[in-house]
């Protein structure tokens, strides 16, 4: 199976909860919140890097829980400044996400 390559929202949305992130595990270690969500060390940098732009849900979860925060949280910080667009009708859609 071939991955698209990601959209530059994609790429900003990634960059956004990466900085939620490293912001919400303040001084604690890169490893230990690593290890107590489950995760490799070096996956938690890519994440919070944005080199990792999407990663799994299980893995954000995990890493919300550890950092003590609610997914709606993350999930309006990482789409923050994305807005709706109508068409003619006047309905709207949301934007690719």
């Amino acid at each position: 199976m071939v991955r698209l390559p990601l959209t530059p929202a994609e790429l900003e949305r990634g960059e956004r909860l990466g900085s939620l992130l490293r912001t919400a595990r303040g001084d604690r270690s890169p490893l230990t919140v690593a290890l107590d969500a489950g995760i490799s060390p070096e996956t938690l940098r890519k994440i919070e890097t944005g080199r990792i732009a999407t990663p799994a849900f299980p893995t954000i979860a995990a890493l919300a829980e550890v950092l003590g925060l609610s997914l709606d949280a993350v999930w309006a910080e990482v789409t923050a400044g994305e807005h709706r667009t109508a068409d003619a009708r006047g309905a709207a859609h949301p934007v690719a996400i």
